[in-house]
């Protein structure tokens, strides 16, 4: 609708705003500001730029996504359980992996949310008939599939691809057992993740951390994680920052040593063999199951 280069730049400058938004709302999501806020926008900042600036350079909607599902955690904490679920309804249509929000939504005492969320996704799923007609809005999402099915294979042997099939194919090969051992690692994960919710008992503030794992997740699940949509973990690494002295001494540590490994693992500090290496060892992925791992400690301890 306009010019290629406005609309770039246009682009580039929202996705900026979206950057900062995503900060302080992660900031505003945190059940108890345990650091200061600046301190923590600041740490947080530094360990995630590399893929804020990965993502502006490309253009892509990571930050959009990140920053909706962001505040749609703070409107579940302040009660906006309606509003909140048409947020995540919306998050889905920006990135189809915000479905993975809909079964915890369930999980929840009050059903709102959940509900919301149903009813947005079955109205934004059907719209599209209104210009398109119903087998018109049939086939684009046959087509979406597809495309997402056939790309995925090839993608998997990526460096740049952080998802738990990808750092199995990079290990033992496609004609391996790659596959299975991606499906069992994401079913552990899952079920880690179902023991947290589980674990909530009498605690109030329980969103925040729980939708974080969900966050540092998706990219692991989606068989096309790359390396910079674990920018959408913002929270879940501000929470971390933020709760570090309530982990035990070896988690913590193991938890720091993640986030600064993934954080320093820079092109252009570490130099192409290096980065190289890293990349093509999943060490980054590891370093995120690492996160999840320390993140569930925190409800263990009874921390959030």
């Amino acid at each position: 609708m306009v010019p290629l280069e406005a609309a770039k730049a246009a682009w580039f400058g929202l996705s900026a705003c979206l950057m900062l938004a995503l900060l302080w709302l992660s900031v505003a999501a945190m059940p108890e500001l345990r650091r200061p806020a600046p301190l923590l926008l600041v740490l947080t900042f530094l360990a995630m730029a590399k893929f804020y600036a990965h993502e502006l350079v490309l253009g892509q909607v990571n930050l959009l996504f990140g920053a909706i599902v962001v505040l749609a955690i703070v409107w579940l904490r302040q009660g906006r359980g309606a509003a909140a679920g048409l947020l995540f309804a919306i998050a889905v249509v920006v990135k189809p992996y915000a479905v993975i929000f809909a079964p915890w939504l369930a999980t929840r005492p009050r059903r709102t949310a959940f509900l919301s969320m149903a009813a947005g996704m079955i109205v934004l799923l059907l719209l599209p008939a209104v210009r398109y007609g119903w087998q018109g809005n049939l086939h684009l999402l046959i087509d979406w599939w597809q495309t997402v099915t056939t790309t995925t294979a090839p993608n998997l042997a990526n460096p740049d691809n952080v998802s738990l099939g990808a750092m199995y194919t990079k290990w033992l090969g496609p004609d391996s057992p790659a596959r299975i051992l991606a499906v069992v690692t994401a079913a552990a994960l899952l079920l880690l993740m179902c023991v947290v919710v589980a674990g909530r008992g009498a605690l109030r503030a329980t969103d925040t951390l729980e939708a974080s794992i969900l966050l540092l997740l998706i990219p692991l699940l989606s068989p096309q994680g790359w390396d910079y949509v674990f920018l959408i973990g913002t929270p879940a690494v501000m929470l971390l920052i933020n709760d570090s002295a309530l982990l035990a001494r070896e988690v913590r540590i193991a938890a720091i040593a993640a986030i600064a490994i993934v954080a320093l693992t820079i092109y252009d500090l570490v130099g192409r063999g290096a980065y190289a290496m890293f990349m093509q060892l999943s060490i980054v992925t590891l370093c995120v199951i690492v996160e999840i791992v320390a993140l569930a400690t925190l409800r263990f301890r009874r921390a959030a």
